[in-house]
Formats: C-alpha cells, structure tokens, sequence
C-alpha cells in the first residue's frame, strides 16, 4: 500500500532497556543494523502494526513494553534506486514512518527473534542512545536523527540526574548547574 507520492506507510521501533541503551538488530544474512521497523497494513492503526512489528521481529508482547511516546508527524526517507526491486522502480519511491519510543518492561529473555518462520534480525544488542546514527545505512540516517532528537526529550531520567541524551548545549547546563551550586556545599554530581 502506497500513498500518492509513491511512500509506503511505516512505524519504526525505538526499544530502550532501563539503563536507555536502544536495542539494535542485524538483518539476517547481512551486515546491516537497524531499528526494527515495518510496514502498516491496510486497515490497522500505527500502534496496532507497531506492536505486530514489534512481535514479528524481536518476539516481544503488549505486556513486554510501555509506549513512552511517539513522533507527532511522518518521518520521510526515499530508498535509493539500486535498492528497489525492479518491479516496484517508477511506483515506490522509499518509507513514510511513524516512530515509537518504547520502554523494555519484560527481561531481555523475553526476546526471541525467531517468533515467527520469517525472521527479520539474526543477532542483536544494546547501544547508547546516538549511536545508530554512526552505523546506520547512509539513506535512513536523517529520518534516524529527526526521530532520535523528537524522542530523545521523553526519555526516561534517572532521579537526580541530568538528561544526558539530549544533543547540544549539556555542557553549558553542566556548566551553569555547577555554579550555581558553587559555595552552597551542594554537588550536582
């Protein structure tokens, strides 16, 4: 199912763990790491593919997550055309997403990537927040960083500390909670 601009419509899967590492899978038979993600059937809503998705490929139920958020808009990539199966070229022009930020309530037992006969991911493992924006396929990056960033604000924080997730200007706030702490025989660290 495409919309009229030739995008096919999307969620993608942010999995945190309690310590906000992301989960990261490898793409069977490939070299290729990514969120999970996945297309949304006709008639289903965004969280409806997004928990199937999320099933289908690391295995996970309902119960095994907490919705922490998601972007408000679709996120856009367009595949390069080396990519797209022949039968498709002049009609799919990429991926239109919704994002899911998702909070690990289950145990990392819980996932299981061979829950269904068509597996997605062959190996897996947790990253800190940014780093799939490093190692991601080069035409997903920016939809990565636009949902990365529009998330980011949502993650969950540990008591008494600083969101160190947030991109730009920490050290500054570092910095400033420091001063003002400066004499008060308080420590922000």
């Amino acid at each position: 199912m495409l919309d009229r601009e030739g995008f096919r419509p999307n969620v993608g899967i942010i999995l945190l763990n309690h310590r906000n590492q992301v989960f990261w899978g490898k793409r069977i038979r490939t070299h290729s790491w990514q969120f999970p993600q996945g297309g949304i059937k006709h008639g289903e809503s965004p969280e409806q593919a997004m928990f199937r998705e999320l099933h289908e490929e690391v295995g996970l139920l309902p119960d095994h997550v907490r919705i922490v958020a998601r972007t408000r808009d679709w996120l856009r990539y367009e595949v390069p055309m080396h990519f797209i199966r022949k039968d498709a070229r002049g009609h799919y022009k990429g991926q239109k997403q919704i994002w899911f930020l998702l909070q690990l309530t289950g145990r990392d037992c819980d996932m299981n990537l061979r829950a269904t006969s068509h597996p997605e991911f062959d190996a897996w493992r947790w990253h800190e927040y940014w780093v799939p924006l490093d190692t991601v396929i080069e035409f997903k990056r920016d939809v990565y960083q636009l949902a990365l960033s529009e998330l980011a604000r949502f993650l969950p924080k540990p008591q008494g500390q600083l969101n160190r997730f947030l991109r730009g200007g920490m050290r500054g706030v570092r910095q400033d909670a420091e001063a003002s702490m400066e004499g008060s025989g308080d420590s922000p660290y």
